[in-house]
């Protein structure tokens, strides 16, 4: 960062304001784009971070197993995750879901 920016962004932090490098800006824009979960995604964000498979889960929630299967595969997309397990990772740093 140039001197003139820091001292710019020194006082602007100094007068109350906020100074987000763009690097750090690009990535929570990244995260505000991400779509909400539905109440459903994060019941079954849940069963999967209780371990349960898919059609334990259907039978828990009174769902079929591939409606659960549409759910899951909604829910890792919205999050941007690799795997179930990721998911869950996503969800507890994000305050989604809590163990």
């Amino acid at each position: 960062m140039p001197p003139a920016e820091l001292i710019a962004a020194v006082r602007d932090v100094h007068a109350g304001g906020k100074c987000i490098p763009p690097e750090v800006a690009a990535q929570l824009a990244e995260h505000v784009a991400d779509g909400q979960l539905t109440a459903r995604e994060i019941d079954i964000l849940k069963e999967i971070a209780g371990g349960h498979r898919n059609r334990t889960i259907a039978e828990r929630l009174f769902i079929s197993e591939e409606t659960v299967k549409v759910h899951v595969k909604h829910l890792m997309s919205k999050l941007g995750a690799r795997d179930r397990t990721d998911a869950v990772a996503i969800g507890v740093r994000r305050g989604i879901i809590h163990l």
